[in-house]
């Protein structure tokens, strides 16, 4: 099993697609169990097979946005 917070914490977990590729997945640890692990991102929700796992660990929360300047 691979080492993760709590779920509820923002997370970066990557894996590998079917065609041997490594991807991340950025986004909310929604749960974890044996087989399993579900990150909620940008991208939706994905669900990723544990043994697919190459690495994972906690993040920090995302940067405030910009803000825009007006011209003028």
């Amino acid at each position: 099993m691979v080492n993760l917070p709590a779920p509820g914490r923002r997370v970066v977990v990557r894996y590998l697609l079917p065609t041997g590729q490594a991807t991340d997945a950025l986004g909310e640890l929604v749960s974890a169990d044996e087989t399993t692990v579900v990150v909620d991102g940008k991208r939706g929700v994905e669900h990723i097979g544990v043994s697919d796992i190459i690495a994972a660990k906690e993040v920090p929360p995302p940067p405030a946005p910009r803000t825009r300047r007006t011209a003028g």
